[in-house]
């Protein structure tokens, strides 16, 4: 199968100006090709990768990927699929934002992408040049007929400044001149950017290029989940993040493990580079009991080593693992933070440790049970655990021995009640 078959198969393509002449030129050999990122933000996130997959594709299959940070553009705000204009960023956020954004692209998509920033050719451009260069080329009637521009001029309450009516020729001057200067012959992006990439074709077309060759736009969907919500984002609402810093690789992680059943094979297609027809055959063993949720698990294993790294997916494969009993070994803080959401923590002093905390005042003061009688009811049940092991003993001390990362020391009682008892540096007597 050709790469462009591929991309359809999968899922990958919701449009292309000409599939017949795009395939024929994938075919011939090395294609460059690029994608833009605006610097609205120091990270990329989950709905950014559906462009890098098609990307990571191309380039696997020996295509020259230019990655297109717009430090120009990202100054001006896409309107394309915004119902309200962007907040302007200044320079200096701008250049932070570039700078993390561009070394995602390199470690997502190829270390060898050809990396490109617009405002390095806006920069030295007049207004009045742009007019006459660029602006006489394309009409005001064809620039309304885009839908990134009427759907914003029927909200007669927003509307649309003339900043971000302008965007439109920025993006396609940005497709003119990689051809010119790169040979780019394709861009790829998500499907709200249709307008902005055949702008520029229809700029390219009228402004000439070197030998006047053909270029191809092809764009892929804005996914929505099969809950109807927006692909990408959190069940709180918050923007899962491809910076470690920003989203945790566990809470990336389990952003894929809590995909549901109707989604999974889609994205399995869409966001791994299993072949497909190991995925069917992944599909075939997860659907006669899909409460082991198999496919879910071979998705998020996938996505989070491409993004993250293999040992990054280990440790949030372990610390998941953690919450349903799994043994707590070879984990730092770092590792078990993320849990707190659900493990929440109860500090106490690492002197106190030192000497011991007999396990039924902690079983109560962290709030596993309601009370000392309660706790020595759930030990001699059998419900109370130290790091996943369980406790039969009601005269057991905690001590510092007992830690299973630098700080911390898990306690469970039944089988999903944890809690984090944390050493701290606090003195006797001062606890939370």
């Amino acid at each position: 199968m050709n790469i462009l078959d591929d991309l359809f198969e999968r899922g990958l393509v919701a449009d292309v100006s000409d599939r017949d002449g795009l395939g024929k030129l994938l075919a011939e050999g090395p294609v460059s090709f690029y994608c833009g990122y605006d610097p609205t933000a120091r990270s990329l996130h989950a709905g950014n990768l559906v462009p890098l997959s098609v990307a990571a594709r191309l380039a696997r299959a020996g295509h020259r990927f230019i990655a297109l940070v717009g430090g120009a553009t990202g100054m001006v705000g896409d309107p394309s699929g915004k119902s309200s204009e962007r907040k302007l960023l200044d320079e200096e956020t701008l250049a932070q934002n570039v700078a993390g954004v561009r070394a995602q692209i390199q470690r997502f998509v190829a270390t060898d992408a050809v990396m490109a920033d617009n405002y390095q050719w806006f920069s030295p451009i007049t207004f009045l040049d742009f007019l006459r260069q660029v602006g006489k080329h394309i009409t005001v009637n064809y620039m309304l007929s885009k839908e990134s521009v009427r759907a914003r001029l029927e909200d007669r309450e927003q509307g649309i400044s003339y900043t971000e009516f302008s965007y439109m020729l920025l993006q396609g001057y940005d497709f003119v001149h990689l051809s010119r200067e790169h040979g780019c012959r394709l861009q790829i992006g998500g499907s709200d950017q249709w307008g902005n990439i055949t702008c520029g074709i229809e700029l390219h077309r009228k402004m000439g290029g070197p030998g006047n060759d053909p270029i191809f736009g092809l764009v892929s969907p804005l996914l929505l989940t099969s809950a109807g919500t927006k692909f990408g984002k959190s069940e709180s609402g918050e923007a899962v993040w491809l910076d470690p810093r920003l989203t945790s690789p566990y809470q990336f992680y389990q952003y894929w493990l809590n995909t549901a059943d109707a989604d999974v094979e889609k994205y399995l297609k869409m966001f791994t580079f299993v072949p497909l027809d190991e995925i069917g055959a992944i599909m075939a063993a997860h659907d006669p009991d899909r409460a082991r949720r198999q496919a879910q698990r071979r998705l998020a294993d996938e996505v989070t080593t491409w993004v993250h790294g293999p040992e990054a997916t280990r440790r949030a494969v372990a610390v998941t693992q953690v919450l349903f009993g799994g043994a707590v070994a070879d984990l730092t803080d770092a590792d078990l933070e993320p849990i707190m959401a659900d493990a929440p923590a109860t500090d106490v002093p690492r002197a106190e440790l030192e000497t011991g905390v007999p396990l039924l005042d902690l079983l109560a003061r962290t709030g596993i049970a309601e009370s000392k009688s309660e706790a020595r009811r759930l030990v001699g049940q059998g419900g109370a655990y130290i790091n996943n092991v369980r406790v039969d003993d009601p005269a057991r001390v905690i001590g510092l021995g007992d830690l299973a990362t630098e700080t911390m020391i898990l306690l469970r009682g039944g089988k999903k009640k944890y809690r984090i008892v944390r050493a701290s540096r606090a003195k006797l007597g001062e606890t939370s």
